[in-house]
């Protein structure tokens, strides 16, 4: 069978733009895009995205070029994620919660030669385009101003700012591009789609390149994985700047479904949009339950059927999970990296599961679970032999990934690359261990594992059951360093912000802990905070935690940790 020939017509290049000229054709008349008084359908989505990558190539934007946005969930910027692949551009996403250093630094690094900016973000816009001219950089972006449509009022001081006569504006874009424009023909499906930089956690941010390839594939994997039918009505909840939307910004087109985008991710813009738009679906990290469940009774809306929520981030505790479902949605964990372009893991639910009693369903549901259909292979592996784990839930190594989904690696970066993938597999950098059933979860980073007198000590294990506590609202656990076992857990935890809570004190929360966990697990010292530090995607920046629980150590003024360390040795 090797002396067939290979024709044209069977091989095309794989890529997710192409799920919209599908959705224009069978969904033409459908609801594409709701963004409060703004409607599209399908067929007007893909005539816009035409035009927009219509001018885009009229101001001779070349293969591959990076095209910069700062926006948030808003019709343009879902539009962006066809009309610049279709322009020839790569197109590159900008957390809106950086700072005016950080998206110098992108630009510069990017080499972007456009830059579009929401009303929004134009002050800080202005003042990264300033700070970029001292990196004297090769190209200096073009800049388009994108307005909102939906604003009552065109007086608004911010809807009028500008960046000066040299910069246009979005609509303007699409009204002078070619509405029959076609689309450039991808013609190697290894070419980059996207350009997305981590969060910089445990590491300076890196450019990471997502390829035609591997977005398709893991768009069909995400929709399959989640069960995703035809024309869902998903709610942006999940910005459009982490990961692409989890590849759903191209996953909805793919099957005909419905848009709702939410500049403001508050409690009050959720209820509303599920309740006028019915809403069936919405991506979001744990820290939006809490918005959710922290929510005025005058904000909520009766939730009539069930809304199917695509979880992921940092393991949410079950305590949670049991919550959020209570009052109507319907929870899928999922596990993923900037680097896995969408979902890696997600943990299928077992029917035979629905049996047991509903804490024990949420336990189970905080697993990060079974690999993707996407991945070719995925493991726990222990990384001084890379032998697998044993599957006893117990035995900890770090998560690797195998799939030609996986980004194509760090932009200007060949080293981190390299290391990235050594020895066949892609390292994840997050600990984990197997259940007998086959399913991974996640106990923690490599860099957060606390050991103590040699045993090693998940700091997620130890918070989920702070979070169990009634009083708390927040919680994480660093290690901090204790002159007989090396280290110990230090607790940071922020209390509910309710009138009939109440205090608790930190020799109440740690005689709780040692009700719950085992001696070695308990925090040697809980300190109280009105918030957590996190970085601009919602991360919990442990590394400014655990310089905090340095200093307790350090400081010879601090007899309360004295103290604890002579009761912990006693106790131990």
């Amino acid at each position: 069978m090797n002396d067939l020939p290979k024709y044209e017509a069977n091989s095309s290049a794989l890529s997710p733009i192409n799920f919209l000229k599908r959705a224009s054709a069978c969904y033409a008349n459908q609801t594409s895009v709701i963004y409060e008084g703004t409607h599209f359908t399908w067929q007007q989505t893909y005539e816009r995205c035409r035009r927009l990558a219509s001018s885009l190539r009229s101001f001779n934007i070349a293969k591959n070029d990076a095209v910069s946005v700062v926006a948030p969930n808003i019709p343009a910027m879902y539009e962006m994620h066809f009309a610049v692949p279709m322009a020839g551009g790569v197109l590159n996403t900008i957390n809106t919660r950086l700072d005016a250093h950080n998206i110098a630094t992108i630009l510069n690094h990017s080499e972007a030669k456009f830059f579009f900016v929401d009303y929004e973000y134009v002050s800080k816009a202005k003042e990264a385009l300033q700070l970029l001219n001292n990196y004297a950089p090769k190209y200096f972006p073009l800049v388009i101003l994108i307005q909102d449509t939906n604003l009552e009022s065109n007086s608004s001081p911010t809807k009028i700012t500008k960046f000066g006569d040299d910069h246009y504006e979005y609509e303007q874009l699409i009204r002078k591009g070619d509405p029959n424009y076609v689309p450039i023909e991808i013609k190697d499906e290894w070419d980059p789609i996207a350009l997305n930089y981590t969060s910089g956690t445990t590491s300076s941010p890196k450019g990471v390149v997502y390829t035609h390839r591997g977005t398709f594939l893991s768009t069909l994997s995400n929709i399959l994985t989640w069960g995703m039918g035809t024309q869902p009505v998903l709610l942006w909840t999940l910005p459009m700047f982490h990961g692409n939307g989890w590849a759903f910004t191209w996953g909805v087109a793919a099957r005909g479904g419905t848009n709702v985008c939410l500049r403001y991710t508050t409690a009050g813009n959720i209820f509303r949009n599920i309740s006028d738009h019915h809403v069936t679906h919405m991506c979001c990290a744990p820290i939006v339950f809490s918005i959710i469940l922290e929510s005025k009774e005058s904000e909520r809306r009766q939730i009539k059927s069930p809304v199917q929520i695509l979880a992921a981030g940092s393991p949410p505790p079950a305590t949670l999970l049991h919550q959020i479902e209570l009052i109507g949605f319907h929870v899928t964990h999922c596990y993923g990296l900037t680097e896995s372009t969408a979902a890696a893991l997600s943990c299928e639910w077992n029917h035979e599961w629905n049996k047991l009693p509903r804490e024990e369903q949420a336990r189970l549901k905080s697993f990060q679970g079974i690999g993707s259909l996407m991945l070719e292979d995925v493991d726990v592996k222990d990384l001084e032999t890379m032998e697998s784990v044993k599957r006893d839930g117990k035995t900890m190594g770090e998560i690797v990934l195998r799939s030609s989904g996986l980004m194509k690696g760090y932009l200007k970066d060949k080293q981190s690359t390299f290391e990235a993938f050594k020895n066949g597999w892609f390292h994840t950098g997050d600990v984990g261990v197997v259940h007998p059933n086959g399913y991974i979860q996640i106990k923690d980073r490599c860099k957060d594992i606390i050991i103590s007198g040699g045993e090693n000590i998940s700091s997620i294990e130890v918070e989920s059951v702070l979070y169990r506590h009634p009083k708390i609202s927040e919680a994480a656990v660093v290690g901090m360093p204790h002159p007989r076992w090396g280290e110990s857990p230090c607790a940071f935890v922020a209390l509910k912000k309710v009138t009939d809570c109440g205090g608790v004190s930190e020799d109440e929360i740690i005689a709780y802990c040692r009700e719950n966990l085992p001696h070695y697990m308990v925090p040697k010292m809980v300190k109280f905070v009105e918030e957590l530090p996190k970085t601009s995607t919602g991360k919990v920046q442990k590394f400014e935690l655990r310089e905090i629980a340095k200093a307790f150590v350090e400081s010879e003024n601090n007899t309360n940790y004295k103290n604890n360390v002579s009761q912990a040795v006693s106790r131990l």
